[in-house]
């Protein structure tokens, strides 16, 4: 049997959940899933590790969705780097603590209610910043599609997102896939192989490891 993941309260309980918990479906399904919540306005997580293709897959489910769905990226609340500079961190920029937690949780909590549209901010990774007021999420869309490497999180912080969520999708996927992945992304913003292995290495699959090792289960599990 699994450890403990957390000591978070929430709806899977008092004191964290096993990964046992996780009903494992077909990506080709999800739509279907999330189509059958009760709710005026649902945040659906999608989770997965740095690499994982959380984003294409946010997108894939609200193009299946259509109109009634938006896209959050957790992405859009990176500290800036002069904030990361001051704090000796920008080596390792993605880690939990290099997010505004609480500015994030707070958009949440309201986008959880509002009914008119609100600006939220995106992720430039040409720029390596944070563009406030990015994108709109529509008033009218039903399902908010949140994606995030730390939504299921259960550090101080962290762990007040997961009663937000009405339902969460892990993807998993094995390591060397990941890997794969990311040097990919990273020789394709030019950067050296030096950097490239030094970013996977050491701080990309280790972010990876600890969403593994420290988030509650979710309700759905993909592995296609």
């Amino acid at each position: 049997m699994s450890d403990w993941l957390g000591d978070s309260n929430g709806p899977m309980g008092d004191h964290g959940a096993f990964m046992e918990s996780e009903l494992q479906v077909p990506r080709a399904d999800l739509a279907a899933h999330i189509r059958q919540l009760d709710g005026d306005r649902l945040l659906i997580a999608v989770v997965g590790g740095p690499g994982a293709g959380k984003s294409h897959i946010a997108h894939e489910l609200a193009e299946a969705l259509g109109q009634d769905a938006a896209v959050v990226a957790m992405d859009g609340f990176h500290r800036d780097n002069d904030w990361l500079d001051e704090r000796g961190l920008r080596q390792v920029k993605g880690a939990p603590e290099t997010f505004d937690t609480e500015g994030f949780a707070a958009l949440l909590q309201r986008l959880k209610t509002a009914r008119e549209d609100v600006l939220v901010p995106v992720f430039d990774r040409a720029a390596d910043a944070a563009v406030p007021a990015g994108a709109s999420v529509p008033g009218s869309a039903r399902f908010l599609i949140v994606e995030g490497n730390y939504l299921l999180l259960t550090r101080p912080g962290w762990r007040d997102l997961f009663p937000l969520f009405d339902l969460s999708i892990r993807i998993d996927l094995p390591e060397e896939v990941l890997r794969q992945r990311l040097a990919r992304r990273w020789q394709e913003q030019g950067l050296d192989l030096a950097e490239v292995k030094r970013r996977v290495e050491e701080n990309d699959l280790p972010n990876g490891r600890t969403i593994t090792r420290e988030s509650r289960a979710a309700d759905l599990v993909i592995r296609d």
